[in-house]
């Protein structure tokens, strides 16, 4: 039976109106964990996750009509005039595109639950996308691997079990096979590895879309996994915490840690990236696009990779790989406005290797700095593997 979300736990956070507040429950009763997605494969019903991040979405959108003056008494009162104010609202306060998308996502699944299924249409219907800065690229403008930031994975993530063995699996999981942060915790290690060849991805994937990934030489990590994993689900989540408990303190122990984006610049989700980059590079033979190391490869070798890449991601699209990888056409014109290679080793003299000091000299970011040298190297060892 599937996991229904405690919709009271979160429409009672709301001052709504009684009538209000009855009218939404009913709703969500109904049809919180219904799927909405056409592109989702997997007819289950939506995560806990997926279930409340959407009725708060709502909540909220509908307590700023009524701040602003625009008092419902039901949901069922939700018109056009309303929608186009939310965004317009949402633009205004600098939201970025993805975000307001998601929104109106949410707005388009509740305004089908009442059979108005033309109410809510895309952002591009409300207003000019480019005049406000929210077209949404797809294209990766930067390298996210770890090693792009100067981090050692793997001490990384030793230092990390020293504070709980059963994040730095997971850890160690997404970077071996390319996983999700939510694939991770909810893996069978022992079920999922059955073929010796092949892992099975098939819990806690978006739009329930199983794959398989190569196991390689990586059994020792799927062994080390199987050893954590607890006796109730087959998980390496701790049977004495739910979900959501084991997700509070997965990231409680990334923060103490630093892996953040305002601690050393990077998240768990940079593993996945530097696998698929890794993965692509070994296809190809050249590195990925987003390591700016400037050589191409063979058309068909990059299709192979491209293809690759996304069957061990996930995606149904090969341009989403992107993502990930970015493109050639797009780190050329990035490329144009940034140091080359020797000026950056000249800056690092001049600051005595203080790499902090010397991206300041250059006017660049200190992970603009460790890109540049990253793909330099990525480049010699490319080099070297083609003529081993």
């Amino acid at each position: 039976m599937a996991a229904i979300l405690n919709v009271r736990a979160v429409v009672n956070g709301y001052r709504f109106t009684p009538e209000f507040r009855d009218a939404l429950l009913q709703l969500f009763d109904s049809h919180v964990a219904e799927i909405h997605s056409t592109s989702r494969i997997s007819n289950k019903a939506l995560s806990i996750k997926t279930q409340e991040r959407r009725a708060t979405a709502l909540c909220k959108a509908f307590m700023e009509l009524r701040e602003h003056g625009y008092a419902l008494q039901t949901p069922w009162s939700l018109k056009d005039k309303h929608v186009r104010f939310l965004v317009k609202h949402w633009v205004a306060c600098k939201q970025s595109g993805g975000t307001v998308e998601n929104k109106l996502t949410y707005l388009r699944a509740l305004a089908s639950w009442m059979s108005k299924p033309n109410l809510v249409g895309t952002l591009a219907n409300y207003v000019d996308r480019r005049e406000h800065g929210l077209v949404r690229s797809y294209i990766a403008t930067e390298d996210k691997s770890w090693e792009a930031h100067g981090i050692n994975a793997a001490a990384k993530i030793d230092e990390i079990a020293q504070t709980c063995p059963y994040t730095a699996v997971q850890l160690k999981l997404q970077a071996a096979f390319g996983l999700r942060v939510e694939e991770s915790f909810m893996l069978r290690p022992a079920e999922a590895a059955r073929n010796p060849q092949t892992l099975a991805v098939t819990r806690g994937t978006k739009g329930g879309r199983p794959r398989e990934v190569p196991i390689e030489a990586r059994l020792d990590i799927l062994e080390e996994a199987a050893r954590l994993s607890n006796g109730f689900t087959g998980s390496t989540v701790p049977a004495d915490r739910t979900l959501k408990q084991w997700r509070d303190w997965y990231y409680y122990v990334l923060d103490k840690h630093g892996v953040t984006k305002k601690g050393l610049g990077i998240t768990s989700h940079g593993l996945r990236h530097g696998f698929l980059q890794s993965l692509y590079a070994r296809v190809a033979g050249v590195p990925s696009p987003v390591k700016r190391a400037g050589d191409r490869p063979d058309p068909n070798d990059h299709r192979e990779a491209m293809r690759r890449v996304v069957e061990a991601a996930g995606h149904s699209r090969v341009t989403k790989a992107n993502a990930y990888l970015s493109t050639f056409a797009k780190q050329d014109r990035l490329q144009k406005k940034l140091p080359s290679v020797d000026e950056v080793r000249s800056a690092l003299v001049n600051a005595d290797g203080n790499k902090s000091h010397a991206a300041a000299a250059l006017g660049i970011s200190r992970q603009a700095l460790y890109r540049i040298l990253g793909a330099h190297a990525a480049l010699a060892v490319a080099d070297s593997q083609r003529h081993e």
